[in-house]
């Protein structure tokens, strides 16, 4: 019996809906439908552990051996509305962590689909074939796919490779009692240490980042991305009612602690992060050498909490990032689990870390 959580189930309902759909609606900037932009699908590609299936849309779906090209068999497109109304249903009264949907399974099984997740080199959600009707091509494109029908999901996965290392520098002759700082236990923890040290007239500066590869990755992006992530990092640790990325980045405007020259407006701090979302949501983590090339060929699929599903193709990159900058706020992970938050001494100076997650806003 398969189980799985509300994200991998949802996974496997964009597969079922778009197939009984037949389209991809593209969306605003609000995750609102466009109705006369979208993209119609010609077949969806999966690869399981030891075959690979093509469903084509061709008024039935005719499931296709994607090694020889033979028939399977094929499958009225109702049904997958049907299962697709089903699965949804089961996903929105579930309330365990995981959960099982036999109707659905069997369903899965007789169309050659065993897996929620789909085995793809390209690491790609779901894979497609459409009819791209501004260029006329039928391009094979891979999507990212994320669900708000569960809980929040996380756009930037923390980690300790995403921990930022900020030095504590005091005045001439002036001494930090570490455990005394360390042992602030009043929530919220972090913010009152950092409190603590400005205070005391203790400046917190940005020294490194734990992951070097995640260093270079931002660096690759903007060479001034580490130093602008981490004021907004600091800035979220120390104001906890501004943890949205959008209400960070107009502080970050008004503070403007890189100096940028303001007097013809240009959006400096925005447009940095705006591409460091869409590299993030499109392919980059901190743990691997970033190329710029993107794993989601395509673009990012959204299941909203209604049901409907809609995209933000690459062509529609600035309704994307738009979405991206409203709708993401920076999260606190385990303190325990990624080893940060406490005042720590090495090489005769003194530092404390901070992590980055980002998740989405419901």
């Amino acid at each position: 019996m398969i189980t799985g959580n509300k994200g991998e189930w949802s996974e496997i309902y964009t597969f079922l809906k778009l197939i009984s759909d037949g389209k991809l609606f593209a969306a605003d900037e609000n995750l609102n439908i466009i109705p006369d932009l979208f993209y119609p699908i010609i077949k969806i590609l999966r690869q399981e552990v030891n075959r690979q299936r093509e469903y084509v849309l061709n008024g039935q779906v005719k499931i296709i051996d994607g090694n020889n090209q033979e028939l399977i068999c094929s499958i009225p497109k109702i049904k997958f509305l049907h299962y697709s109304k089903k699965l949804l249903e089961n996903i929105n009264k579930s309330i365990g962590s995981t959960f099982s949907c036999s109707e659905v399974e069997n369903f899965l099984n007789s169309i050659d689909c065993f897996n929620l997740k789909a085995s793809s080199k390209d690491k790609s959600d779901i894979k497609m074939v459409v009819h791209d009707l501004q260029t006329g091509q039928n391009p094979t494109l891979g999507f990212s796919i994320k669900s708000m029908l569960g809980k929040q999901s996380t756009l930037f996965n923390p980690g300790k490779t995403t921990n930022f290392i900020y030095e504590i520098v005091g005045e001439k002759n002036s001494v930090i009692d570490i455990n005394i700082i360390n042992s602030i236990e009043d929530q919220p923890k972090i913010l009152n240490k950092l409190k603590y040290l400005k205070e005391n007239n203790f400046k917190i500066k940005f020294y490194d980042i734990e992951s070097e590869i995640f260093k270079l990755n931002l660096e690759l992006i903007d060479s001034n991305l580490p130093e602008i992530l981490s004021y907004l990092l600091l800035y979220r640790y120390s104001e906890l009612k501004k943890s949205k990325v959008n209400s960070l980045l107009e502080l970050i405007k008004e503070i403007n602690p890189l100096n940028y020259k303001n007097t013809l407006s240009h959006p400096f701090y925005e447009y940095k992060i705006k591409r460091f979302l869409t590299d993030v949501a499109l392919g980059m983590t901190p743990s691997k050498v970033w190329s710029g090339e993107y794993i989601a060929t395509g673009g990012f699929i959204i299941v909203r909490q209604d049901g409907e599903i809609v995209c933000y193709h690459i062509y529609n990159q600035n309704k994307f990032q738009d979405y991206l900058i409203n709708n993401t706020k920076f999260e606190q992970a385990s303190t325990d689990r990624y080893d940060f938050g406490k005042l720590y001494r090495e090489k005769n100076k003194i530092f404390i870390k901070l992590n980055l997650q980002i998740r989405f806003i419901k």
